[in-house]
């Protein structure tokens, strides 16, 4: 399962070095791969308060998300200068506002139903922020419930020896096995990270473009 507790303390002792201050350069310079119309709706999963996702309202897109920790969706929509209304949908509560949707809670608790109709995939910081436990049911859900939408995925390889994660450490080999038999995959980028990962062990960050069969 998600270690709910740990995640919350990050975002109550704003130990989020996660997020960042600007859109992140991935999703700048290779999000228009998934070649989207402007108004075509792009799920974030794992989201936080991600300033992709202002980057994405202003380039015209539908933004849906997901985020374990309240206190960032809170912070998201303040940032964002919206009120956003709320909604108990079960387990989950449903923030909504023009063009933007957010479920927050356990992302396994979101269904097809609750997340409607899903354009692209944009993970950044979901798949890297799971224990290889949780990753075979992630997958499976998320193809689940956005009907196999295409993916900009993002992933870091690195010793796990060196660093706990997360971000954990995921291969190339790792990638096809979750997403091989369904997705066509494209290695768009695969970079060194200057310094590594907080200065522990060297890291790469890899781009893949994951398209329909």
């Amino acid at each position: 399962m998600v270690n709910t507790s740990y995640w919350l303390q990050k975002w109550e002792q704003n130990k989020i070095a996660f997020h960042k201050s600007e859109a992140n350069p991935v999703l700048v310079n290779y999000f228009e791969t998934l070649a989207l119309a402007q108004g075509r709706r792009v799920f974030v999963p794992l989201s936080g308060k991600t300033l992709d996702i202002a980057w994405l309202l202003a380039h015209g897109y539908r933004v849906a998300g997901a985020e374990l920790i309240e206190i960032a969706i809170q912070q998201l929509f303040v940032e964002l200068d919206v009120t956003p209304q709320i909604v108990e949908m079960g387990k989950v509560k449903h923030y909504s506002a023009e063009n933007i949707d957010i479920f927050v809670g356990d992302i396994f608790q979101v269904s097809s139903e609750m997340l409607g109709s899903v354009d692209a995939i944009y993970d950044r910081a979901a798949l890297v922020a799971l224990p290889a436990a949780v990753r075979d049911r992630y997958t499976a859900h998320l193809r689940h419930i956005t009907d196999q939408a295409p993916q900009l995925l993002v992933t870091y390889e690195y010793d796990q020896t060196l660093m706990s994660g997360p971000p954990f450490s995921i291969s190339s080999a790792e990638v096809q096995h979750h997403y091989g038999d369904r997705y066509q995959i494209s290695q768009l980028e695969s970079t060194e990270l200057p310094g590594g990962f907080r200065g522990k062990c060297a890291a790469r960050e890899t781009v893949w473009l994951l398209q329909r069969n």
